[in-house]
């Protein structure tokens, strides 16, 4: 029997793999899980440098999800090859052989979040839409990776005003994530280099240098949630 994830129920088990299958549409660097106390993380990376000098912000999205209390696990795996179990509405079947990213090893803070100004939903979808619009139009038909990754690397790398100097990856993630739904202000959060975007279907963590120009107005002292 394959080795399987067992979540609270079953519609936990669905949003699991709606999750995955969106992280698997615009990364192969897998879908990191990681459990314990009744909580189960999922962590992707739609933007992550691969290799020295690659320009890359990394942008990690992040969706929590009720899982069994005694679950207990921290792994990454093919996004693509999470599945569902027929015998079980509540459980995952997981793949034989984890991944092993070199964005996994990256951890951001889980306490220290200090308040900055909000973002607008509808800001994050139009910085979103008008920059796949611009990878589109700038990446040839027949362009190779590098060429894709450097394309990319400078639309989804440069800081934007209306994000607060955030990259604008960071609104990348958090529409193709499926964060984004309705009329919502995003709260955002900085940790040392980190900032936080969360809406409320998820979190969106960029790590680079602190953007200028934010204020702080209170500090949370809370992990994630």
């Amino acid at each position: 029997m394959s080795p399987r994830l067992l979540l609270a129920d079953a519609e936990s088990a669905a949003d699991a793999l709606t999750f995955a299958g969106r992280a698997a549409r615009f990364t192969d660097e897998g879908l990191r899980l990681v459990a314990s106390g009744g909580v189960l993380a999922m962590t992707a990376a739609p933007l992550a440098p691969r290799g020295f000098g690659d320009p890359t912000p990394t942008v990690l999205a992040l969706r929590t999800l009720a899982a069994d209390p005694e679950l207990v696990c921290d792994l990454v795996v093919e996004a693509s090859a999470l599945s569902a179990v027929d015998d079980d509405r509540r459980a995952l079947a997981l793949p034989d052989t984890a991944l092993a990213p070199a964005w996994a090893g990256i951890t951001p803070p889980r306490t220290g979040w200090d308040r900055r100004p909000g973002i607008e939903a509808a800001t994050l979808a139009a910085k979103a839409q008008g920059g796949i619009a611009r990878v589109s139009d700038a990446v040839p038909t027949d362009a190779g990776e590098d060429v894709v990754r450097t394309v990319r690397a400078a639309v989804w790398g440069a800081p934007d005003d209306e994000l607060g100097g955030l990259p604008a990856g960071v609104a990348f993630a958090a529409l193709s994530l499926g964060f984004i739904s309705g009329s919502e202000t995003a709260r955002v959060f900085a940790s040392g280099p980190w900032t936080r975007i969360t809406l409320d279907r998820g979190h969106v963590l960029v790590r680079g240098p602190v953007a200028t120009g934010l204020t702080a107005v209170r500090s949370t002292g809370s992990a994630l949630r």
